[in-house]
């Protein structure tokens, strides 16, 4: 949590939207050649830096990167930091201040663990905000990129790459952006993209995620709590009926045998034996006891 006051508990708002900000980077990565780690300590005295970005290159099993990031995250770096602001909080000239400062403690970590110096292009700086950064543009205008939404600024010896959330291009690759948009109709237009890359759509961290989600707006915005409540139904439903489609026996794979004929009537429970498979059970029966 990139600020001067002091470190919130784990049940503050601020810090929720940053933890469930960091989960979906950690899904989007999932099968990058990059690890997301989230509020790196920076400090004897906390300072937590929203997200790490970092390259997982020389691992055993090297992962192929995704199809498409979201936008402005092309190009990473080794190393790459990011500190985020929800709608509640504005990107600030401080805010940027203090991510170059994280910058000059991450980069002495680094060295200290891995007893080498890392040349500066190794590491780049990201801010992401939902909210355009007016007041930060009055002294210090962005400089425009490719991308809707996505812009660098010039600071200090640096390039800061900064990613407006409410002004990206609606797209389902950006659909992990839109979920922290202050726009209900970007945040609907991610929930309806938003799928996990995890091999397992009903991993923890996917849900976990969502989930979290829907408790903030439900907190914060009651209009989109139905609409949270109602996209995390019927995603439940989806991956059944994707379950089902591809093996019918999916669901009754999850459930014990006994579980399976719970509640059943006698004659349900033979409905679709042969008689000589039923007389055949019996005499098995009447050996054994």
């Amino acid at each position: 949590m990139d600020s001067d006051a002091p470190t919130p508990s784990d049940k503050d708002p601020l810090r929720q939207w940053h933890r469930a900000f960091g989960i979906a980077l950690m899904d989007v990565f999932a099968e990058a050649p990059w690890v997301v780690e989230l509020e790196l300590e920076m400090a004897l005295k906390s300072q937590l830096l929203d997200v790490a970005i970092i390259e997982s290159a020389g691992q055993e099993t090297p992962r192929q990167e995704p199809p498409e990031l979201p936008d402005g995250l092309e190009n990473l770096r080794a190393h790459n930091l990011l500190t985020y602001k929800s709608h509640h909080e504005a990107l600030t000239a401080w805010v940027l201040d203090e991510l170059t400062g994280h910058y000059v403690n991450y980069r002495k970590q680094r060295v200290a663990n891995d007893g080498k110096r890392h040349p500066p292009d190794a590491f780049g700086l990201y801010a992401v905000a939902a909210r355009y950064p007016e007041q930060l543009t009055h002294a210090h205008p962005l400089q425009p990129t490719n991308w809707d939404g996505v812009y660098d600024l010039p600071w200090g010896g640096h390039v800061v790459r900064v990613i407006v959330l409410n002004r990206i291009e609606p797209h389902p690759r950006n659909a992990a952006w839109e979920l922290f948009a202050s726009e209900q109709d970007r945040m609907r237009q991610g929930l309806a993209h938003y799928r996990a890359r995890h091999t397992h759509a009903e991993d923890e961290g996917y849900w976990e995620l969502l989930e979290h989600l829907y408790r903030l707006y439900r907190r914060e915005e009651p209009d989109m709590a139905y609409t949270m409540k109602q996209f995390l139904r019927e995603t439940h439903e989806m991956v059944i009926d994707e379950a089902i489609r591809s093996d019918p026996e999916a669901i009754l794979k999850r459930f014990d045998p006994e579980d399976r004929l719970r509640g059943l009537d006698p004659e349900d429970r033979l409905r679709g034996l042969e008689p000589a498979t039923i007389e055949a059970w019996l005499a098995k029966l009447r050996r054994d006891h």
